[in-house]
């Protein structure tokens, strides 16, 4: 994949971003869906990411679609909205999520946006971005989406752990992108959201992380039954 040239450039938080009209579209269709918790989160992820990439030499840096790892990293989390628009009663919460952006793309993106390369390129950096064991495996665009939410999310140094060399945001930088966009109340914010998943959609929950949540914070929340491994003690032949 050929990246899309980004010549206008504006500082947030101290991190030069791509400045795109789509770009800023996105932070608005984000901004009206999630609540200040969920808004300032997805923008700390994206200049998190964003610290990554600018970091990468030149050459490396040439070759990633930064609009598209912007427009995805902006959405990533639509599906932890209330509104019905982006949400489905049956699916994983990243999966509405990369739906939603995909939808929103075809609708605005422009002819910039009718590669159905890009559009998957968008649906799988959203689709897998809570999955790092599978995500830092994929293209640069979906590994640094990922390893730069799960830096917002648990600091540098925790983040390195899972990513290893990738992560390259340092903590003074992580600071000042907190302070543009408080982080206070984060905890709570994301235990509600998880408690409402397992809550609201208990079999899109089974097979990854969310069901972790279900089982410290709901009350009669169990899995046994719902696990693969329960499957397949069943059906496989002796």
């Amino acid at each position: 994949m050929v990246a899309v040239p980004i010549l206008l450039t504006r500082v947030i938080a101290g991190i030069p971003v791509p400045d795109t009209p789509l770009i800023n579209s996105s932070i608005a269709l984000t901004r009206a869906a999630l609540p200040d918790q969920g808004y300032n989160h997805v923008m700390r992820s994206w200049l998190n990411g964003q610290a990554i990439i600018n970091k990468l030499p030149k050459a490396n840096r040439s070759r990633i679609d930064e609009e598209a790892f912007a427009v995805a990293t902006i959405l990533h989390d639509l599906g932890w909205s209330n509104d019905p628009a982006y949400i489905s009663p049956d699916k994983r919460f990243e999966i509405d999520g990369a739906i939603a952006a995909r939808s929103f793309l075809q609708a605005h993106g422009g002819p910039h946006w009718q590669s159905s390369q890009r559009l998957q390129l968008i649906f799988d950096t959203i689709a897998l971005h809570a999955t790092p064991s599978i995500a830092r495996y994929k293209q640069q665009e979906v590994a640094i989406a990922s390893g730069g939410i799960m830096t917002e999310l648990v600091g540098p140094s925790n983040s390195k752990d899972l990513f290893g060399d990738l992560i390259t945001v340092e903590q003074e930088v992580w600071d000042a992108i907190v302070k543009e966009f408080p982080n206070k109340g984060l905890k709570g914010y994301f235990n509600d959201v998880m408690v409402h998943l397992c809550e609201t959609k208990p079999n899109t929950t089974w097979d990854n992380f969310v069901s972790d949540y279900g089982e410290v914070l709901v009350p009669g929340f169990n899995r046994t039954g719902h696990r693969v491994v329960d499957l397949t003690q069943r059906a496989l032949a002796e």
